[in-house]
C-alpha cells in the first residue's frame, strides 16, 4: 500500500550562536506546504550524542551508547532527508559529520537535499556532505538551496540582518526543484525497500 514519504529536516548546526534556525523554519515552511510528504524538523541539539566510540559502525555490529540507538530509533521513522548546511573550513560542522557517524543502515538508501547557506553558499560543504552520503549509501539528489554571496550578507546577522522573505523569490524555485527531486527519489526507494523486504520473507 502507498503512503506519504516522511523526511526529516535535520538542523545540523549545534552552536549556541547558530543562524540555522531561520533557513530551516523557511524550508520546513516550503515543505509543510506540499501535500506530497510529511516533514519533521530534527534538531541535533535535542539528541547530545557523544563523540563516535563505538567498535564498528551499526552496518556491522549494533551500537552500545544509549545516545546513538535513540538517534538511530529515530532516523528509522524517515524515508528521506533534509539537512540545513553551514560551511565550517570549506565542510559540514563536526556535529553533522558525528551525527552521520552514529548511524549507518538509517541512512541507506534515501534520499538527500540540503538548505546551504554561507559566503559561497556553503557549495563546497554541500559537496563534502553529498560525497558522504554515497559512502552511507544514500542518494543525493541534484538539486538544492544555496543562500550565498548578496543575499547571504543581507539576511545574516553579521550582515544586514534582514528577513529571510526578503530573499524568498530568490529560494523558492530551488526550493521546488530540490523538494521535487526528494519525493520523487523518496518514493522511488520506499518501492524498491518494501519489494526487498518482500523477497527477503518470501
Amino acid at each position: 500500500m502507498s503512503r506519504t514519504p516522511r523526511i526529516a529536516l535535520i538542523v545540523s548546526s549545534t552552536r549556541d550562536s547558530r543562524w540555522a534556525d531561520v533557513p530551516a523554519q523557511w524550508m520546513l515552511k516550503q515543505a509543510q506546504a506540499r501535500t506530497d510528504m510529511e516533514v519533521e524538523l530534527v534538531d541535533l541539539k535535542d539528541y547530545d550524542l557523544p563523540l563516535f566510540n563505538e567498535a564498528a559502525s551499526n552496518m556491522w555490529m549494533p551500537s552500545t551508547d544509549e545516545k546513538a540507538v535513540a538517534w538511530q530509533e529515530k532516523l528509522d521513522q524517515f524515508d528521506g532527508f533534509i539537512f540545513t548546511v553551514a560551511e565550517y573550513n570549506h565542510s559540514i560542522s563536526g556535529a553533522l559529520k558525528n551525527a552521520l557517524d552514529q548511524a549507518y543502515t538509517q541512512w541507506v538508501r534515501k534520499p538527500m537535499t540540503a538548505i546551504a547557506y554561507g559566503g559561497t553558499g556553503a557549495a563546497r560543504a554541500l559537496e563534502h556532505l553529498r560525497n558522504i552520503a554515497v559512502e552511507l549509501q544514500m542518494v543525493p539528489v541534484r538539486g538544492a538551496v544555496h543562500i550565498g554571496g548578496a543575499d547571504f550578507f543581507k539576511v545574516h546577522p553579521m550582515g544586514g540582518g534582514a528577513a529571510i522573505e526578503e530573499i524568498e523569490e530568490n529560494l523558492a524555485p530551488a526550493a521546488t526543484g530540490a523538494l521535487d527531486d526528494l519525493v520523487w527519489w523518496a518514493n522511488a526507494t520506499m518501492a524498491a525497500r518494501d519489494a526487498d523486504e518482500e523477497r527477503a520473507a518470501a
